[in-house]
């Protein structure tokens, strides 16, 4: 079991904020309502001893699939709050643990990501969860700043 770090507070960084939100929005019934934000984040954080015990299997754990989609919705919902550009993940997985993810932004691709063995989707640390979701949003915000006209393309 993972403890939280005496400095792990989702509120200290919005991109953390985000995929808290993320999380508690597909809580049903309230069923995380009593869990801290450290708790709905740990499964993200995969140490590499954790990492090396992982091992490749024959179908991906929809559970995986299911934070890397909360991950990238959370990237583009911070790109959206910092932009005003609404930003649309589009996710294609192959059952082996590879594929691609685009956020797409009016007609602009804002991130173009290849996913590559995601049976051991996770971060080192909080740290590092933060700063891998920080960097994308950076990216994508910079994609949007280069290429106005076409992310704000509605039609």
């Amino acid at each position: 079991m993972i403890e939280a770090p005496r400095h792990a507070q989702a509120g200290d960084a919005s991109f953390l904020r985000e995929l808290v939100r993320q999380f508690r929005a597909q809580g049903a019934h309230g069923a995380w309502d009593g869990k801290t934000d450290w708790e709905l984040l740990a499964p993200l954080i995969v140490t590499k001893e954790r990492r090396r015990e992982l091992m490749l299997l024959d179908e991906l754990d929809p559970d995986v699939f299911w934070r890397i989609e909360l991950f990238y919705n959370a990237v583009g919902l911070a790109i959206e709050a910092r932009t005003g550009v609404v930003c649309a993940p589009m996710l294609k997985m192959h059952h082996e643990g590879f594929g691609r993810l685009v956020l797409l932004g009016g007609r602009l691709v804002v991130l173009n990501k290849f996913l590559n063995d995601v049976h051991r989707f996770g971060f080192e640390s909080l740290e590092k969860l933060n700063e891998a979701g920080e960097k994308l949003v950076a990216s994508g915000v910079e994609m949007i700043d280069r290429f106005p006209e076409a992310a704000r393309y509605g039609g």
